[in-house]
């Protein structure tokens, strides 16, 4: 008796055990993905990807005024416990904060190949493509504004915007400039920008309205925010700055692609990694209305896409630029006035 008593708890416990397993076992057929490029330009691809592969897409997307920080923190908050796949970053300035706090994971993508060196990790923790310049974009074709030089000097004084310098791509930008200027250099231009009447906008979206309402003159903005703009008629212009002998050169950000450190679907997250580093992807957002620049040679784009090899680039060491962009977090905030 005393026998079956024991072999009855036993099976008990086998069959609790596999039930407890089975209701917390993870979809295999699905990928989770936080994604602070624009939606309205990442969506389709991720769509794209479902339905080639059959994989299903579960998606966490910045807001506009939040981007890049909004999922970027939940990857902090989340870094005990994971719960995405994959990061798809609109810039890699935060995909190398993942690295440093030790939240991404090594994956050399086959489709990395052919990507040049400036743009991607050498230890394998991010993988850039499909490139954005900080562009010009400007309200007039009359001796418009070649520099970003522009925003300090009183020929421009009032008619420059910026979109707020605490979010997305502006952060980085400003980032880059104190690596590249040094501390003092860069302070000197943020207080000038303010002497000079610059506006500080929400995002790169209002900027660009704001100077195709002809409310201002001119802003440094993403060139998808610029091109998308030309594409729909509205009446700007966007000019790649300082590209003259001695001058800084444009600053070129591609997106970023990043596997997450123990996520619950590391197999589908490298596919859709694969995916998104593919030429075919890199072509489908040259002719989508974001227009980015491909990073693999010979990808067919439009007309209005400008090749990497065309531009004069800011020398940049992103690894410098994210401990940077970190450090002048509260400077950033007193500049705005938060």
């Amino acid at each position: 008796m005393k026998s079956r008593i024991i072999f009855h708890i036993a099976l008990v416990g086998i069959i609790s055990l596999a039930f407890i397993a089975g209701c917390s076992q993870k979809d295999t057929n699905e990928v989770v993905v936080y994604v602070s490029e624009d939606q309205v330009f990442s969506e389709p691809v991720l769509r794209d990807f479902e339905n080639d592969t059959g994989i299903k897409v579960k998606v966490v997307y910045d807001t506009e005024e939040t981007k890049s920080t909004g999922v970027m923190n939940r990857l902090i908050g989340e870094m005990h416990n994971p719960q995405a796949d994959v990061y798809w970053a609109n810039e890699p300035i935060r995909a190398i904060v993942l690295k440093q706090k030790g939240i991404s994971e090594q994956y050399f993508s086959p489709n990395a190949e052919g990507i040049p060196a400036d743009f991607k990790d050498p230890q394998g923790y991010w993988t850039g493509f499909s490139a954005r310049a900080r562009i010009l974009i400007v309200s007039t074709e009359e001796d418009p504004p070649s520099s970003i030089s522009a925003y300090t000097d009183e020929k421009w004084k009032d008619k420059g915007v910026v979109a707020n310098p605490l979010f997305g791509t502006t952060t980085s930008w400003v980032a880059t400039l104190f690596t590249v200027w040094g501390d003092n250099k860069a302070r000197d231009f943020m207080e000038g920008m303010k002497e000079n009447g610059t506006k500080v906008s929400t995002s790169n979206g209002e900027s660009t309205m704001l100077v195709a309402n002809n409310e201002f003159l001119f802003s440094v903005v993403d060139s998808d925010d610029a091109t998308n703009a030309m594409r729909n008629g509205k009446p700007v212009w966007q000019i790649y700055p300082d590209q003259e002998e001695g001058e800084l050169g444009c600053l070129v950000l591609p997106n970023a692609t990043v596997l997450i450190k123990g996520c619950p679907n590391p197999e589908n997250g490298r596919k859709l990694i694969d995916y998104l580093l593919s030429p075919q992807t890199e072509r489908k957002l040259a002719f989508a209305d974001c227009a980015q620049i491909p990073l693999h040679k010979g990808v067919e784009t439009p007309n209005d896409v400008v090749t990497i090899e065309k531009l004069k680039l800011m020398k940049v060491d992103f690894e410098v630029v994210a401990e940077k962009l970190q450090e002048i977090q509260p400077y950033l905030k007193e500049w705005v006035g938060y």
